[in-house]
């Protein structure tokens, strides 16, 4: 797996593929025992990859004891991105949960203490919780920095106005969004700020929840059907990507989920893989050999695009060009 530089405003070489950590554990009814999961981060090590996204959130704190665990005698050559915001326990407490400096405070000591380490290297509110000033959330990630508890600071699931707020006023470094082909809308202002501020960004269900595998057209289980039984319904949009994925897979003698994946990290970002069995691994990190034609890229970016609405569509027609 290659390496390369995590966003312009750090020197930090960080693998291009991300090791998810939402099923590393069994705690919330679902995902991969420990055991199991232990055997996914070491064949993800050494395979070359060296960064973790957690969240306190992810199996009520189990995932974070897995890295932990894992990294006990080799911290230093691991990148750990963990996030706060919902709280490790279920149905956490007002004062537990949200992005103020109580909650800040109260989940980055739970979360150094489940990973055995003495700081973070990203910490990252989950998201925007409607509540919690932009300036509490920017000053508490930064006293984070000033006490050496935290190295860099990010943002997951922000509107790009409030994130642009935070980034002017902190040293800002990462912020995670979801993108895949069937959900672009971050183009539209969020990927155009990182890319201003140069941050580094990770992209979170680059599958869509492995809707862009055509799992699901198989009648086959999965995140998505969780929450409804009879899985996604596609519409037309998302029936000509998976059917243009499952062409360009057979010319490469790959899998559709394999294409995707390529596609996204073709696309100067940061895909996080998620993976409930060592099998789920194996195949994602064969995307990563894969080499897509300019035509493919463009013929893929061509039926997934979305309208960049107002004022994008305006400002094309009326902003010169020299």
């Amino acid at each position: 797996m290659k390496h390369k530089l995590f966003g312009t405003q750090t020197g930090l070489p960080a693998s291009e593929l991300v090791m998810g950590g939402s099923q590393l554990g069994d705690r919330r009814g679902y995902g991969a025992s420990q055991q199991e999961a232990l055997q996914i981060v070491s064949a993800y090590a050494d395979a070359g990859g060296n960064f973790f996204d957690l969240s306190d959130l992810y199996q009520f704190g189990q995932a974070e004891e897995t890295i932990g665990k894992f990294t006990e005698h080799k911290r230093h050559d691991f990148i750990f991105c963990t996030k706060y915001t919902a709280g490790s326990q279920p149905n956490a407490s007002a004062a537990n949960s949200g992005n103020h400096r109580k909650a800040m405070r109260q989940a980055v000591e739970g979360s150094l203490r489940r990973l055995k380490t003495d700081y973070i290297d990203i910490y990252i509110p989950h998201y925007d919780d409607g509540l919690t000033p932009v300036d509490e959330t920017a000053r508490g990630l930064e006293d984070l920095v000033k006490a050496g508890k935290v190295l860099y600071t990010g943002l997951a699931n922000f509107p790009a106005w409030k994130a642009a707020c935070i980034a002017t006023s902190i040293p800002l470094t990462a912020i995670q969004f979801e993108f895949n082909l069937a959900q672009r809308a971050s183009e539209r202002e969020i990927k155009p700020m990182a890319e201003h501020f140069g941050l580094g960004m990770m992209c979170y269900s680059p599958l869509a929840g492995g809707l862009l595998t055509g799992k699901y057209r198989k009648g086959l289980s999965g995140r998505l059907t969780l929450s409804s039984p009879d899985g996604p319904r596609e519409d037309e949009q998302t029936r000509d990507i998976i059917d243009e994925l499952l062409r360009i897979a057979n010319d490469h003698n790959a899998t559709a989920g394999q294409i995707a994946l390529a596609w996204v990290m073709k696309k100067g970002v940061f895909p996080i893989i998620g993976a409930r069995t060592l099998s789920h691994l194996e195949t994602s990190l064969k995307a990563s050999e894969l080499h897509l034609g300019e035509i493919e890229i463009s013929q893929l970016d061509k039926i997934s695009a979305v309208p960049l609405g107002y004022p994008h569509e305006l400002l094309v027609t009326v902003q010169k060009k020299y």
